[in-house]
């Protein structure tokens, strides 16, 4: 349990348009207003606000496509640093022989091919926001020095002998569970205190069907907008089929189906029947979300697991249970099933999955702790060839 406050779970940011309303929160600083009726977005509206006024880390935590990075865009929009640089980096993207660079910047010469001097991400974002997309991939190496960073508000390029001071914000999100990351050993406990000053966590798309519609007109209206065409309007089975879908890509896939809509509106039923048959929303809408673990913050939200796959799964049982919307747990499932499917044997599933057998030891060690699965190499004979034994 995080020692530090955090907000209650709040909505997913939907698409923004514009506050023109009378006593809309966040009116009169001009920024985007959410859509939504549920009185979660209203909660989401005023953290939002609250948290652009003061100097703080945020963390946001979600699944993908949710749309943490636009919940970071509105706080910087609605906040005291409006106007100052909005960085985003992909903490998933960054190369590990270059990170610090990266973040940090570097002197010239301080390397080979290190011709002239860049400032790094925090120096470019000075006096605005920092949004730290993926937090959770961030090398583990490079951690303790992102840490330093936010505890001294200073930086020191790489091959520079002086700290320099930076005034950022510092916004991460991920869409993992940090308190089990932290518990894994895959995320430092220190920085992990540090981001979760305030915490906004994301429920996905279909915990909010109601607001569903609301998505499917906004964004029928912007992609009629952008090409010139006119706005598609659902019927009543199509707009049903659209609130009972599970939705595992949440916003981002929702708003893709309604563009390819626009693009091909003389194919709308074979687009939707090829976007409704991924998954069967009867299997992927959970009937409950399992609790997090006593170590998560409550307002964590746990890894979804629900619903068996088709029979002819090379897994049975609790193994097949799909969709998996954790890319974690979808890692270890697929090492599992390939171990089932080569009757345990490591090399022909390191094969199946396209990996060398020191990366299979790893994702093995990871997905089956307590597996004691063949490793895919002969025993060594007791006697060399036509030794006689003593």
């Amino acid at each position: 349990m995080s020692e530090f406050p955090s907000v209650t779970p709040l909505p997913l940011p939907a698409p923004l348009h514009e506050a023109g309303d009378v006593g809309v929160p966040g009116a009169s600083q001009g920024w985007s207003r959410v859509v939504g009726e549920a009185e979660v977005m209203r909660l989401l509206e005023q953290a939002i606000v609250r948290v652009g006024a003061f100097d703080c880390p945020v963390l946001v935590t979600g699944e993908t496509g949710c749309g943490k990075e636009e919940v970071a865009r509105a706080i910087h929009a609605a906040g005291t640093r409006a106007g100052r640089p909005f960085v985003a980096v992909n903490c998933g993207a960054i190369v590990s022989t270059l990170a610090e660079s990266q973040l940090f910047g570097h002197a010239r010469g301080s390397f080979t091919g290190a011709d002239a001097s860049t400032a790094g991400a925090f120096r470019a974002a000075d006096r605005g926001i920092l949004f730290l997309d993926e937090i959770g991939e961030m090398p583990l190496d490079l951690q303790p020095k992102l840490l330093r960073a936010l505890q001294q508000r200073e930086v020191t390029p790489v091959g520079a002998t002086r700290a320099i001071p930076v005034d950022v914000q510092v916004i991460a999100a991920t869409n993992r569970d940090l308190a089990v990351e932290v518990a894994a050993g895959r995320f430092r406990e220190d920085l992990f205190y540090r981001l979760n000053v305030i915490h906004l966590s994301i429920p996905p798309l279909r915990a909010r069907r109601d607001d569903i519609p609301h998505f499917v007109e906004h964004f029928s209206r912007h992609f009629a907008s952008i090409y010139g065409l006119p706005v598609w309007q659902p019927d009543a089975r199509a707009l049903s089929r659209f609130v009972d879908f599970a939705w595992p890509g949440n916003i981002r896939q929702l708003s893709q189906t309604i563009q390819r809509v626009a693009i091909f509106a003389d194919q709308v039923e074979a687009i939707l029947d090829e976007t409704f048959a991924a998954a069967n929303p009867a299997t992927c809408m959970p009937a409950a979300v399992p609790e997090a673990s006593p170590t998560a913050p409550r307002d964590i939200p746990a890894a979804v697991n629900a619903g068996p796959v088709p029979d002819n799964s090379v897994v049975a049982g609790p193994e097949a249970c799909l969709p998996v919307f954790h890319l974690d747990e979808l890692r270890r499932l697929a090492v599992r099933q390939a171990l089932a499917a080569a009757d345990g044997h490591r090399g022909r599933a390191a094969r199946l999955l396209g990996v060398s057998p020191n990366t299979m030891t790893k994702l093995v060690a990871d997905a089956c702790p307590g597996e004691q699965a063949a490793r895919g190499r002969p025993s060594k004979a007791r006697g060399a060839k036509g030794a006689t034994p003593r």
